[in-house]
């Protein structure tokens, strides 16, 4: 069984902002391939199905974004599952609007929720970084991600959540790079102006 957690927070206060981009893409999911019912368990909310012949557990984390890791813990030990098999979705401020990249391994960037998950689960999970762009200034940073999408962003965010949908079966298989090409041959992100990035501070 494969487990495809997201990052954000609960609660309807955070539902639309840029940092539940990973619980907005894992609802996605749960609607497009009828998984069975969230339920409450571990700490977290759960669905099981399957998705092209395999199993797939869904998780989103109830215990705020900085606390993923240990919420996601209890579900590997319950059902006996390694970190390799855990693929986490979250917003990535150093990837700009719309790009996305996948990567297994690696540091945390700053990102407490990813630095929760490599604290009870070691480093060898792989994550799905979605870009959001950066604010331009790093004290505006947690500002940009507690708000929500504004109706710009919804224009490349939403055919990219239908795009990671489409080619998850690719991610499943094991082939990331088809699946993150799949993804940007989709939905294409915006494109980049050197100048606005360098003041937004993503270039």
């Amino acid at each position: 069984m494969l487990i495809l957690s997201g990052q954000g927070n609960p609660t309807d206060r955070y539902a639309k902002n840029r940092h539940n981009a990973g619980f907005i893409v894992l609802d996605a999911l749960h609607a497009r391939h009828n998984f069975g019912p969230w339920r409450s368990k571990f700490e977290s909310l759960i669905a099981e199905g399957t998705v092209g012949g395999q199993k797939v557990l869904l998780v989103k984390p109830q215990t705020y974004y900085n606390e993923t890791g240990r919420a996601l813990s209890k579900v590997l030990q319950f059902y006996k599952r390694p970190a390799d098999d855990v693929t986490v979705f979250y917003d990535e401020i150093d990837l700009a609007p719309g790009r996305l990249r996948v990567k297994r391994g690696g540091g945390h960037s700053g990102n407490n929720g990813v630095r929760s998950m490599m604290a009870h689960l070691g480093e060898n999970f792989r994550r799905v970084r979605i870009g959001i762009g950066h604010p331009g200034d790093k004290a505006m940073v947690m500002p940009h991600v507690l708000s929500d999408f504004t109706k710009a962003d919804l224009q490349w965010f939403e055919p990219l959540v239908d795009a990671i949908g489409s080619a998850l079966p690719f991610l499943l298989d094991g082939d990331d790079e088809r699946f993150q090409t799949e993804v940007m041959r989709l939905a294409p992100a915006p494109k980049h102006d050197p100048k606005q990035a360098a003041r937004r501070g993503d270039a």
